[in-house]
């Protein structure tokens, strides 16, 4: 079937909008709980989750509502980072994990994602089934089997303690002066508290929410605060989280900031050089940078590459026995220590080399030379498909052929957003320009 409320990653939008209403979360919640629910004996849990949102309180309330309709046990984590979601669930023998944000969206956004008893997101075909639900409705159960909600007071400290326990053990990061800017975000209490209990000298940005600043200005998709602040303290890096900490940007001691790709570079290669790369490989979307697979390459590596979500790159890890993986926006995905990208985790990775290696952030932040990469989002209107326009379609072939072996295109819808994105990587910048600023041209063209 079509999928009309699932996107690349759950359920997201404008909140108090269709699809994210009070109304819709409960049908969701209710057709989740029916999805979920064991129809013979036992318990019928659920672990909920969200980010620091305004719009959290009534998307949490409705969850509840639906899934208590269906005989389903809620236990509240309130906030807390989304892979503290995917930890919890089959920690406390959940049916099923969900976690309320939007992740690096402004905070007029939420979504919501579901997390599947074993903690990994869930699979298309599942997401699909729930959406048949939510449109057919779901029978609730009777008055005598409705479920109860209680808060848990503790997640947060138990995924803490999972964290720490992804770094090498008996190593401090003592002397080491830090900067966590944790986007006003999930993570406002959880990653300073972790840093500073393993001996680092932490100057926390972002961590003062109050429902409507959440990635405002800071956090992985605007570092430049971050940045400024390495710079201003002298610190040896810094670490900058999204709203819901799945994903994980780097600044070094200049104020110079890596993405994902760098750091899954410098991963990789250590985790090879210890043996421990299941398969040789690395597993990243059709967004990273060519570099990083030259990169891969030249060490005799595999670079196996998804389409963009980092669902579908678990989803390979898994399917192929890989454990790490991740996205070019910092997604680091590590099944060895959890089951979804977990932005914290990554960080200590890339702090425990520092230590390992007594080289600055700036050393090993910059593993390969990017090939030229250029981005622009085109905003769409609803129910418009300027994808569709063969004028758009006519840019991309003519696009194509100019980079016919000097570059690699790609388009594609978000999954997340009604954006166009249009991508291009190519040593000729020029050209590079020239092909995105045209493709771009007749997709607004055709957007009107």
């Amino acid at each position: 079937m079509t999928r009309k409320l699932f996107g690349t990653d759950g359920v997201r939008g404008t909140a108090n909008m269709h699809p994210m209403t009070a109304e819709m979360a409960l049908a969701i919640g209710a057709a989740a709980g029916r999805y979920f629910r064991r129809e013979a004996g036992g318990t019928h849990r659920v672990v909920i989750g969200k980010d620091t949102r305004l719009s959290g309180y009534m998307f949490e309330t409705a969850l509840t509502a639906g899934l208590t309709s269906t005989g389903m046990n809620v236990l509240l984590l309130g906030p807390v980072p989304t892979p503290a979601v995917g930890l919890l669930t089959p920690s406390m023998r959940a049916d099923v994990g969900i976690m309320i944000s939007a992740s690096h969206n402004p905070a007029h956004d939420n979504g919501i994602k579901f997390f599947g008893p074993d903690g990994f997101k869930l699979s298309d075909e599942a997401e699909a089934e729930i959406e048949a639900l939510v449109e057919a409705g779901v029978e609730p159960a009777q008055a005598g089997n409705i479920g109860r909600a209680k808060r848990i007071d503790d997640g947060r400290f138990r995924y803490q303690e999972r964290v720490k326990s992804s770094f090498p053990h008996g190593m401090r990061l003592d002397g080491m002066k830090v900067v966590i800017d944790c986007a006003n975000g999930a993570a406002y209490r959880a990653a300073p508290e972790v840093l500073w209990e393993l001996g680092a000298e932490v100057i926390p940005v972002g961590t003062h929410p109050n429902g409507l600043n959440i990635n405002d200005q800071c956090g992985s998709t605007k570092p430049q605060t971050a940045a400024e602040t390495v710079v201003a303290h002298g610190a040896d890096v810094g670490i900058c989280l999204d709203g819901d900490a799945d994903r994980v940007i780097l600044i070094d001691e200049t104020g110079t900031v890596a993405d994902g790709d760098q750091i899954m570079a410098l991963m990789a290669g250590r985790w090879a050089e210890e043996d421990r790369l299941n398969g040789g490989t690395l597993v990243a979307t059709v967004m990273s940078n060519l570099g990083l697979e030259r990169y891969l390459g030249d060490r005799g590596l595999t670079l196996a590459r998804t389409k963009v979500g980092d669902r579908y790159v678990v989803e390979m890890m898994r399917a192929k026995g890989f454990n790490l993986g991740g996205e070019q926006s910092g997604h680091i995905v590590m099944t060895d220590y959890a089951t979804t990208g977990d932005g914290l985790m990554a960080g200590l990775q890339f702090l425990a080399e520092m230590v390992r290696t007594g080289l600055p952030a700036s050393r090993l932040a910059r593993n390969f030379e990017p090939v030229p990469q250029l981005l622009k989002n085109v905003r769409f209107g609803a129910g418009q498909t300027p994808l569709d326009a063969a004028s758009v379609q006519g840019a991309i072939a003519e696009a194509e052929a100019q980079l016919s072996g000097r570059g690699r295109l790609l388009i594609r819808k978000s999954g997340t957003e009604p954006l166009i994105r249009v991508m291009a990587e190519c040593e000729d910048e020029a050209l590079l320009a020239q092909v995105v600023d045209g493709i771009v041209a007749e997709v607004q063209a055709a957007a009107g």
